[in-house]
C-alpha cells in the first residue's frame, strides 16, 4: 500500500445520501484521522471491519500472530510516531489474550485504540456459551484500559468512535476499547456528509501557580528538573531550561527528551548511590510528567531534595507518591512554556553545581561500565553502530537492567522504547510496531526466556519484513530468576531452567539471517551485517559461553546506602 494512500482517499467527496456498514465507517473515520497502519488478528467477529478495510486500501493492515502480539505492535508504533496506535482483536478469548498488553499500554500511557468484536446484539449479556462470548468481556477491558465501550446502536458508531480515540490521546492518554457486536459491525448507516476532527485540548496551567515555580526556582542554588514519559513533546523547552542551568534527570520512560550528551543531563541515572548523595546536596526538584515508579525510586526510599514541586496534567499525581511543596497541574510542553516567560535569562545557581553534574554523570557511568565486564565492549559497539534514528526497544531481560535501560544512549524523546510494567515477552512485537515508525528501524535486545513467550511474532516481523535488528542475549534460561533465587532463596533454584529453541532453526525456517557470536571479538562485524541487510535479522550473543556480568542482578534496584 501506498503511504499516500490516506491522503487519496481522503479528497473523495463524502455523498450524505451514501450508505455504509459500521464497519466500513470506522475504517473511513481511522483514515480521516491519518491512520496510516492497523495491527490484529482477523476472526469471524471483526471480519467487517477487515473486508472493509482490506476493500478500500486507506490504512495498511498488519497481521500479528497473537492478539497480544498486535496490542504490543500499535503501543510502540504509537510511541514513536505520536499518533493513534490502533489494534483489532477478536471477541472472548481473543480480547482476553490482549489484555496483558493493555495493562503495559496503559501503564505507559500510549494512545491506542484497540477494537474488539463481540457476539451478536441479541446474545449479548445471556450466557448462553455463544461462541467466543465472554459474559464480563466489557469490565475485564475497562480494568485494563483508560475507558472502554459497547457501541448498541449503529447511530451512535461516529459519536462514539470520535469519543474513544479522543479520549485515548488527551493527556493522560491511554488505551481505549471499543467493543462491537458482530451484527452491529455489519448493520448499514448513512455516510456523513463530513466526519469529526480529532481537536485535542491541552490544559493551560495556571498563571498564578506557574509564576510561584518561576519563584520558587529563581530562590533554588542547585535546582533538578526530573522529566517522565508525560513530559514528552516538551524538548525545546526543557532544552531551554537545561541551557539555563537547570540539572536534568529522566525516568527511563522520558529518555531523551533533552538530548543525553547535553552537559547537565544526568539521563536516566535517577536511582543509583552516587545520584542520592548528589540529590543531597541539591535544594530543588521539579518533577514533570513522572509517576515516579517503585522500581525507579527504590520503592519510594530515594530521597529527593528538600523542596519538590511537580508538574502534571492528572490532578491525580498530586500526593501520589512524592508530596511535593507545589502542584501545578496542566500539560508539561505548555507549563515549561510558561514557565521560561516568567524566568529572568540567567539564574543565580551555584558556581560549583554544572561541574558537579558532570562528576555524578561520569561517577555513574563509571560505576555502571564497572558491573559489565566484557559486555561494556557489547555496548560500546551497538552505541556505535546503531543508526542514529533508530528505535531503541527492549524487553525485560538482565541486559536491559543492567544497562540498556540507562547506559545506551537514545537518539531523541520518542526513540526509546521498553515494557514500562515490567511484563517479560513484549520486547519483539513492540519492536516490530516502532521500527515501522522510526526513519531508522528497530534495534531490540531481549533474553531467550522473553523471545520464546512471543516467538510466534517472528513470522509477522519476516512477512512484513520489518526494518529491525534483534541482539539476543541468550542464557539459556530465565537469568533474573536465578540470581534472585541465589539471592534471596539460599540459592534454591526451581523452574528457571526452561528449555528454549535451536533460535537458528528458527531464524531459518522463516528465513531470517541468524549469527550466533561466541567471542565478543566478533559482535560488532555480526551487528553490522544485520543492519545493513534493513530487514529482519538476529545477532544471538551466547552468554554461557562468554560467561555471566561480574555483578549479578536480581531484581529491582534495593536502598542499601543510609
Amino acid at each position: 500500500m501506498a503511504l499516500n494512500a490516506t491522503a487519496d482517499l481522503a479528497e473523495k467527496p463524502l455523498a450524505a445520501t451514501s450508505t455504509v456498514t459500521v464497519g466500513e465507517l470506522l475504517v473511513r473515520m481511522l483514515e480521516h484521522w491519518g491512520v496510516q497502519r492497523a495491527f490484529g488478528v482477523i476472526s469471524i467477529h471483526n471480519m467487517p471491519i477487515l473486508d472493509a478495510m482490506a476493500a478500500r486500501g486507506g490504512v495498511e493492515y498488519l497481521p500479528a500472530r497473537g492478539e497480544a502480539g498486535a496490542v504490543n505492535m500499535a503501543d510502540a508504533y504509537a510511541r514513536v510516531a505520536g499518533h493513534l496506535g490502533v489494534a483489532f482483536t477478536s471477541t472472548g478469548t481473543g480480547a482476553g489474550n490482549a489484555a496483558g498488553a493493555l495493562v503495559e499500554a496503559l501503564t505507559a500511557g500510549s494512545p491506542v485504540l484497540h477494537v474488539t468484536g463481540q457476539i451478536e446484539l441479541q446474545y449479548l449479556g445471556r450466557d448462553r456459551g455463544y461462541i467466543h462470548e465472554a459474559p464480563a468481556q466489557l469490565e475485564m477491558l475497562k480494568a485494563v484500559s483508560k475507558a472502554a465501550f459497547t457501541l448498541t446502536d449503529p447511530a451512535e458508531a461516529v459519536a462514539l468512535f470520535h469519543k474513544a480515540a479522543t479520549l485515548a490521546l488527551t493527556a493522560p492518554t491511554g488505551p481505549v476499547s471499543i467493543e462491537i457486536p458482530i451484527d452491529i459491525q455489519k448493520a448499514p448507516v448513512p455516510m456523513p456528509a463530513a466526519l469529526p476532527d480529532l481537536d485535542l485540548v491541552t490544559p493551560a496551567p495556571s498563571p498564578a501557580l506557574v509564576a510561584r515555580l518561576a519563584d520558587t526556582i529563581r530562590q533554588a542554588r542547585r535546582p533538578v528538573l526530573l522529566l517522565g514519559g508525560g513530559a514528552r513533546l516538551s524538548t525545546v523547552e526543557a532544552l531551554k531550561l537545561a541551557d539555563l542551568g537547570l540539572c536534568i534527570i529522566t525516568s527511563t520512560n522520558g529518555r531523551g527528551i533533552v538530548p543525553e550528551v547535553h552537559p547537565m543531563s544526568l539521563g536516566a541515572f535517577n536511582c543509583t548511590p552516587d545520584i542520592q548523595a548528589f540529590y543531597r546536596t541539591c535544594d530543588l526538584i521539579i518533577i514533570a510528567g513522572s509517576r515516579m515508579r517503585g522500581n525507579e525510586t527504590w520503592t519510594y526510599k530515594l530521597e529527593l531534595p528538600p523542596r519538590v514541586a511537580m508538574i502534571d496534567v492528572n490532578p491525580k499525581a498530586n500526593q501520589r507518591s512524592y508530596p511535593p511543596e507545589l502542584f501545578v497541574e496542566g500539560d508539561c510542553k505548555k507549563t515549561l512554556a510558561a514557565l521560561l516567560d516568567a524566568l529572568p535569562p540567567r539564574l543565580d545557581l551555584d558556581p560549583a553545581f554544572a561541574a558537579d553534574v558532570a562528576k555524578v554523570r561520569e561517577d555513574s557511568r563509571v560505576r555502571m561500565q564497572g558491573s559489565l565486564g566484557p559486555y561494556d565492549q557489547l555496548v560500546a559497539d551497538i552505541q556505535a553502530v546503531m543508526p542514529a534514528q533508530a528505535a531503541w526497544v527492549r524487553d525485560v531481560t538482565i541486559s536491559n537492567s543492567m544497562w540498556g535501560n540507562r547506559y545506551l544512549k537514545v537518539g531523541s524523546e520518542r526513540l526509546g522504547v521498553h515494557a514500562v510494567g515490567g511484563g517479560i515477552g513484549q520486547g519483539l512485537p513492540m519492536a516490530i510496531g516502532a521500527a515501522l515508525a522510526a526513519p531508522d528501524g528497530a534495534v531490540v535486545l531481549s533474553g531467550d526466556g522473553g523471545l520464546t513467550l512471543c516467538l510466534g511474532e517472528l513470522a509477522t516481523a519476516a512477512e512484513i519484513d520489518a526494518p529491525m535488528t534483534l541482539v539476543l542475549m541468550n542464557d539459556a534460561g530465565y537469568g533474573v530468576i536465578r540470581n534472585i533465587q541465589d539471592a534471596e532463596y539460599g540459592g534454591r533454584r526451581c523452574y528457571a531452567d526452561i528449555k528454549v529453541p535451536d533460535f537458528a532453526l528458527v531464524a531459518a525456517s522463516l528465513g531470517i539471517p541468524h549469527e550466533m557470536v561466541r567471542d565478543l571479538a566478533g559482535f560488532r562485524p555480526a551487528l553490522e551485517r544485520a543492519l545493513a541487510l534493513g530487514r529482519p535479522a538476529i545477532v544471538e550473543v551466547d552468554m554461557v559461553e562468554i560467561g555471566p556480568y561480574p555483578e549479578a542482578f536480581a531484581g529491582p534496584p534495593k536502598k542499601t546506602t543510609a
